[in-house]
């Protein structure tokens, strides 16, 4: 494993242990070129997925790029974060049980939107309005509208 730090790699493991959730081992490493220590972890992949963009291109998925994108919709919302890694990776499972090799970016995309629905509802606007390209605020009361008429009849 490559030091970020000053980019050496006979980096040392100190400590490995799984995460809370045992979907991933966390380890402490330390870099003999610099000191430095940081930590990685490493997950179970069970398939490669490519993503299929609207535009017809095709790119590896990125767990990571998931991740980012729920944090921006969830920034300075009451969400633990260990609630968003479970989301992330629950979405991941199911990609990955899908059994196809290449998913539309629209699915991945409804996927997010059902979770975050769950999990929080401004987090779920703010997805939606980017998701979804709203244009206008017209575009956002219709939006939040029908979410308010969704809760009344649950």
């Amino acid at each position: 494993m490559r030091c970020p730090f000053c980019g050496n790699t006979d980096t040392q493991v100190k400590d490995s242990r799984p995460t809370e959730d045992n979907a991933a081992i966390r380890r402490r490493r330390f870099c003999r070129a610099c000191g430095a220590r940081f930590t990685t972890f490493e997950r179970v992949q069970l398939r490669e997925i490519t993503v299929l963009k609207k535009t017809g291109r095709r790119t590896p998925f990125d767990r990571d790029k998931l991740e980012r994108s729920i944090q921006i919709a969830l920034r300075k919302r009451p969400v633990e974060p260990e609630r968003l890694d479970r989301m992330v990776t629950g979405i991941v499972r199911r990609l990955e049980s899908m059994g196809e090799p290449e998913i539309p970016s629209s699915v991945i995309g409804e996927m997010v939107m059902d979770s975050l629905a769950n999990l929080d509802s401004v987090a779920y606007v703010r997805f939606a309005s980017v998701y979804k390209n709203f244009r206008e605020a017209k575009d956002f009361e219709e939006f939040v509208e029908d979410l308010s008429q969704r809760y009344e009849d649950d």
